[in-house]
């Protein structure tokens, strides 16, 4: 019998006066799940903290070797899951992680390119999140915190690891209980969530060319 891909789906742990972080409790309700026949899940939570959760990544990609990756991370006041296209190589914190770090104006990798594209079919993913029935978009800014730290990493460890074949960040929005303590804030249940990235792993392990449809934005 031969051994099941792995696919590798990371969350944070939670930050910023937070006692939860959605991104977390999602991606541990999909541990060990079959996606697809012969795609097992592997599911991580990661520090929030820059440099320990890339090197922590790191680990856990060589570790599994893993086809695909979909890290997701918290952001509060989006109402979508939030299919990232774009990671830039810069760290400018406006709030410090989890052991006190606030870089300003720091590239991720020093010798990187300024931006990374995702490799993963977001539009695609997108109109089958949408085609159920749940907020999505696709989203052209990470943030210049942890989430896009990690996202920046990701896509430059996966320059120099031919095996892994997609890779890419999701957003996802507070949960109810979150928002209750943030005015006017969206929030999307649990279960929600789970079924949005249960069916945005499937569509990417499903989809050889990304749609050729119009997901831009007018800021």
């Amino acid at each position: 019998m031969s051994t099941p891909d792995r696919i590798l789906i990371t969350g944070f742990e939670p930050f910023g006066g937070e006692s939860v972080n959605p991104s977390a409790q999602l991606v541990l309700q999909l541990q060990g799940e079959l996606i697809a026949p012969g795609s097992r899940v592997e599911a991580v939570v990661l520090p929030c903290v820059f440099d320990v959760a890339l090197a922590a990544l790191e680990a856990h990609v060589d570790r599994l070797r893993p086809r695909l990756v979909l890290c997701c991370g918290q952001a509060g006041g989006r109402s979508a899951l939030s299919l990232e296209r774009v990671a830039i190589n810069l760290d400018d914190a406006r709030i410090p992680d989890n052991a006190g770090a606030q870089p300003i104006d720091r590239p991720v990798q020093v010798a990187g390119p300024t931006a990374y594209f995702t490799t993963l079919p977001v539009k695609a993913m997108t109109q089958a999140l949408r085609g159920a029935g749940l907020p999505a978009e696709v989203s052209y800014c990470a943030g210049n915190f942890v989430c896009n730290h990690v996202f920046y990493g990701l896509m430059h460890l996966a320059q120099q690891r031919p095996w892994l074949r997609q890779a890419g960040f999701m957003h996802v929005p507070y949960l109810p209980e979150q928002a209750a303590h943030h005015p006017h804030a969206a929030s999307m249940a649990l279960q929600s969530m789970v079924s949005g990235l249960r069916l945005a792993l499937l569509t990417a392990l499903q989809t050889a060319e990304d749609l050729h449809v119009s997901e831009g934005t007018i800021c």
